[in-house]
């Protein structure tokens, strides 16, 4: 095989990985959520109180988040805390916080 077609599959395994990723975040809650997760790890009850996402969307979500390997949990007691575990996801995020959410957005003056 010549290096171009090697690019290639490289290039096409990447876009699909990509494109899975796009996929989970193109849900507002999981995007809302993973925003959260970026500044820091939070509680399920923080998660719950600073989005409003009542509980059955919330752990329907954040089992969408686990199982696709961009977060994980750690139990302290009755707490379960999440933080983001895909490197991926956080540089993501914060591309999105800087085009939306930065300083630079909204209306100008």
């Amino acid at each position: 095989m010549d290096q171009t077609t090697l690019d290639l599959e490289k290039m096409r395994s990447s876009a699909g990985e990509a494109c899975r990723l796009m996929k989970v975040l193109s849900n507002p809650d999981r995007l809302l959520l993973l925003c959260q997760l970026s500044q820091e790890e939070k509680r399920v009850g923080e998660l719950q109180e600073s989005l409003g996402i009542v509980q059955p969307t919330l752990s329907q979500q954040l089992t969408v988040l686990r199982d696709e390997a961009l977060v994980t949990t750690r139990r302290d007691g009755k707490n379960i805390y999440y933080q983001i575990a895909s490197p991926q996801a956080l540089a993501i995020m914060n591309v999105l916080f800087n085009q939306f959410c930065g300083p630079q957005t909204g209306a100008s003056a």
